[in-house]
């Protein structure tokens, strides 16, 4: 993927995402780790842009040590963004995009697991969260862009790669998710994964029996998944 085409993706991820609710009017970012050989750094999305009207042109271009070079002035959470990419590239090598949404279903759920104290989002529900998502660490409140949040979040992904089970995903209680993956298509397809999922939990009438051990001994088996 180069430049050309992170920028094009990136716009194509953002108003897909604007036009089907995943996001809302300026909420959100989206960010590529550019490879060495198109001279390395982010790109990112512009502070107090809609992500439904990007501009390929217009979008935040840093080097790598986060310090803008073009674009639009670049969204606050670059700070947080690195150190993610920083962090999951230990496990994830290939890991090239982040998005941040405030998807409803998620946040609605934050707010009741951070009422219970509950150290993950989601339990494991349906095989395809397990597969496609997997964990997803409640990150505990601090207003937006604390730079705190980039150091918990950056431990936090330490800690779960440490145990073989690293992670795609963190929560951000009350603000939203982010997940990351290896192109901006694949971390959109997980972060849909975890919004329909947080949909399910909060439509149940009821708690709902996650998938047993055994159960998901036979994900690990049949599909690797790392849970």
């Amino acid at each position: 993927m180069n430049e050309s085409q992170a920028r094009e993706d990136i716009c194509r991820v953002g108003r897909s995402l604007f036009e089907r609710g995943y996001v809302h009017a300026t909420a959100g970012n989206i960010s590529v780790r550019l490879n060495d050989s198109e001279g390395g750094g982010f790109l990112i999305t512009p502070t107090d842009a809609c992500l439904g009207y990007l501009e390929p042109a217009r979008l935040a271009r840093l080097d790598a040590q986060s310090q803008q070079i073009s674009g639009d002035k670049a969204s606050k959470t670059i700070a947080l963004h690195a150190r993610i990419y920083g962090a999951a590239g230990h496990f994830y090598p290939n890991t090239r995009c982040i998005i941040h949404t405030h998807s409803t279903h998620c946040v609605a759920l934050s707010l009741r697991s951070a009422v219970h104290n509950e150290a993950e989002l989601l339990p494991a529900l349906t095989p395809y969260f397990v597969m496609k998502v997997g964990h997803v660490p409640l990150i505990r409140y601090h207003r937006p862009g604390d730079p705190a949040v980039a150091e918990l979040v950056a431990d936090t992904i330490a800690r779960y790669g440490q145990t073989d089970t690293p992670i795609r995903a963190v929560m951000l209680s009350r603000l939203g998710p982010n997940v990351w993956h290896d192109t901006p298509a694949a971390a959109m397809a997980t972060l849909e994964e975890l919004e329909e999922t947080a949909r399910l939990m909060c439509q149940m009438s009821a708690n709902s029996e996650p998938l047993t051990e055994l159960q998901i001994n036979e994900l690990r088996q049949t599909f690797g998944a790392r849970w």
